[in-house]
């Protein structure tokens, strides 16, 4: 199963999900700011959330691995 990953390079600025949840396709899992913007980025899978590779505040950069689903 693909990672969720940052679609954009911003700062993550909440975690939706926590691991064990379960997620449906286009379900929200991080929220990252961008250039004042909040953009949410959303499970590609649907699946339970096996880890959590991100925290609130942290800076990523696109195409960087957010949220594992199993």
């Amino acid at each position: 199963m693909p990672d969720v990953e940052a679609h954009i390079t911003g700062t993550v600025w909440k975690i939706e999900v926590s691991v064990g949840d379960t997620v449906d396709e286009g379900d929200t899992v991080v929220i990252l700011e961008s250039m004042k913007m909040e953009m949410p980025v959303e499970a590609e899978d649907g699946g339970t959330v096996k880890e959590i590779l991100c925290e609130e505040g942290q800076a990523v950069n696109e195409g960087d691995s957010l949220v594992v689903l199993d």
